[in-house]
């Protein structure tokens, strides 16, 4: 399992690489990287800045920008407009899931993204406590403990809802039949 949610990981990174490169062999388009290195990440802050980074842009205008606004007067504005943000995130999960496989949610994924908004929101407060945030962990116990929060709670509660509904193995099925006739159309060139 810890092997396989791994691979989802990667696969999920190396899908996203080569469907931006193929937009600009065709196009001449260039889209911005779907991440920056998550697995270098230091903490969960900086692994959900480096995540997914279209929805991470989308979600801090969309979201946390006018939560936090809402609350300007409140010295806690941000970590409401964090935690607001990971539940809609969780949210759009399940529907996504909802949507491919009609099969009734199941809140693990919402809860993922709950949790990991909690545990955000207690990283900053907890930084912000800690000598002003000078205090750090060692880079390498930290890139541990990131990467291995974020792989047990992945196959604890994000990974499930996809392989019940075997929507790992049809997003992948898809991807194959893509880069099979991407293959034809240039091999026939």
């Amino acid at each position: 399992m810890v092997v396989y949610c791994g691979l989802l990981f990667l696969i999920i990174d190396i899908v996203a690489d080569v469907s931006n490169s193929l937009l600009f062999l065709l196009t001449g388009l260039e889209l911005e990287p779907s991440s920056d290195q998550p697995y270098l990440a230091t903490s969960l802050q900086d692994f959900w800045g480096r995540w997914n980074l279209m929805v991470t842009n989308t979600l801090r205008h969309t979201v946390y920008k006018p939560v936090r606004s809402v609350f300007c007067n409140y010295k806690w504005a941000p970590l409401v407009g964090v935690i607001v943000s990971f539940v809609v995130s969780g949210l759009m999960h399940e529907l996504f899931v909802y949507e491919l496989s009609r099969e009734e949610p199941t809140w693990e994924m919402t809860w993922f993204f709950v949790i990991h908004g909690v545990c955000v929101v207690v990283e900053m407060v907890g930084k912000r406590c800690l000598v002003g945030g000078r205090w750090r962990l060692p880079e390498f116990i930290a890139r541990l403990l990131t990467v291995g929060f974020v792989a047990a709670t992945g196959m604890w509660l994000f990974f499930p809802p996809l392989i019940k509904s075997r929507l790992d193995v049809r997003i992948l099925e898809e991807y194959t039949s893509v880069i099979n006739f991407v293959k034809v159309k240039f091999l026939t060139l």
